[in-house]
């Protein structure tokens, strides 16, 4: 039990939003038993919140944690007026976290992950997914997924894992790219399938990356082997692949910079979920996604940080709550919503985390605020004081190595 708690705010899997002052929650077998208000029922293993204000722990799906060195120059370059296609184009980008990452062990990459999961339990997430991407070969791919295996097991995080050997073509394909798409499809995928080591599949379909025709390819081999699907869409440039991703009944379409009205209605019309990196937009420096025409739609939101080497090192989803309200305008309770439960159906974890709610999985964070909205408010400080998955404290702030 958990109880001593001045605010619980959580959205409803019916759309709704509860807010319960003086709250009080309830466990049983690492699930929610009740939730209440004033004194808590006698009995059973109790946690004081001291006054702090829970929501669900944030489920974080679109991540990119398992890399090598930071590329922290290109940000400086950025800053001088470079862009990020051009960084690309001289050696950088992606292709520069393949080749440090190819030069490392899996027990490296285990060693430079943990830590940045940590502080991403230590802000308030408690399920994050996690893509491979950075490899570009069979091994390197193999490599990354057995590493993020090994970290499950490592941080109290629920880390879900995503194949993403379509992140960019490897340089050793320039010249053979359908080469590498049947290299993915054929020998890649179905090593990946049967060793069950990703419940998704990703592509990145944009200009300078995969064409339509390519992703399409790869991702029908992914769904006829079982996996799930995700599309990183449209984000420099409006190829379709949104109304793709939607056709092929993808979980979700991710970025959506430049998505057109026509993908907009689409995503409105379908249970594929629209998730927004606003992060990556601030430090890109390009426009935000069109998120109240998205709600407005009625296409589900789902908010998440996209931490990666290159184009947005933020692990934290209070920061995101920020920008998707102050930045793209969405507000405070959507954007909750868009942070627990839209990041829960993203991942198809939609009735087991995300809400607080009998039933559901026990993951609640605590933070030191008078009130939730407090949370987004104080952006640039960490006020997560506790984290609770499965109904025990798995981190908290006076104890961080618990």
């Amino acid at each position: 039990m958990l109880h001593g708690l001045r605010q619980l705010a959580t959205p409803l899997a019916d759309g709704g939003m509860r807010v319960v002052a003086d709250a009080w929650v309830a466990f049983e077998e690492g699930r929610v038993a009740a939730v209440g208000s004033g004194t808590p029922p006698a009995g059973g293993e109790r946690i004081d919140a001291d006054g702090m204000v829970a929501i669900p722990g944030f489920v974080d799906s679109h991540t990119h944690a398992v890399f090598g060195r930071s590329r922290a120059d290109e940000l400086e370059r950025r800053v001088r007026g470079e862009s990020y296609a051009s960084i690309a184009a001289s050696g950088g980008g992606i292709l520069a976290s393949v080749a440090d990452l190819r030069r490392r062990s899996e027990d490296e990459l285990v060693e430079l992950a943990r830590p940045r999961l940590l502080a991403m339990l230590a802000s308030g997430t408690t399920t994050a997914e996690v893509k491979s991407g950075y490899g570009l070969s069979l091994d390197d791919e193999l490599k990354t997924l057995r590493a993020i295996e090994r970290l499950r097991s490592l941080v109290s995080l629920e880390l879900v894992p995503t194949f993403l050997g379509a992140h960019a073509v490897p340089p050793e394909f320039l010249a053979d790219r359908a080469g590498y798409v049947r290299l993915l499809a054929r020998e890649m995928l179905p090593a990946v399938a049967d060793q069950g080591l990703a419940r998704f599949c990703d592509v990145f379909c944009d200009r300078g990356a995969f064409t339509l025709e390519e992703a399409e390819t790869v991702l029908s081999a992914a769904r006829d082997l079982g996996l799930g699907l995700k599309v990183h869409a449209d984000e420099f440039e409006n190829l379709g692949a949104t109304e793709m991703a939607v056709r092929l009944g993808a979980a979700s379409a991710d970025h959506l910079l430049r998505v057109g009205e026509s993908g907009i209605r689409a995503l409105a019309g379908s249970r594929t979920v629209a998730t927004l990196l606003p992060g990556t937009a601030l430090f890109l420096g390009l426009p935000y996604a069109p998120a109240r025409r998205l709600l407005e739609a009625g296409a589900t939101l789902a908010l998440a940080t996209d931490f990666n080497p290159g184009s947005c090192p933020c692990a934290s989803m209070a920061t995101v709550w920020t920008l998707a309200s102050c930045g793209m305008g969405v507000p405070l309770d959507d954007a909750l919503r868009a942070l627990t439960l839209g990041g829960a159906r993203a991942l198809g974890l939609q009735d087991e985390v995300g809400c607080v709610a009998p039933g559901r999985r026990a993951d609640l964070s605590l933070f030191d605020v008078a009130d939730y909205r407090e949370i987004p408010y104080f952006f640039g400080e960490n006020r997560c004081a506790g984290v609770v998955r499965g109904g025990s404290v798995v981190w908290s702030r006076s104890s961080p190595q618990s």
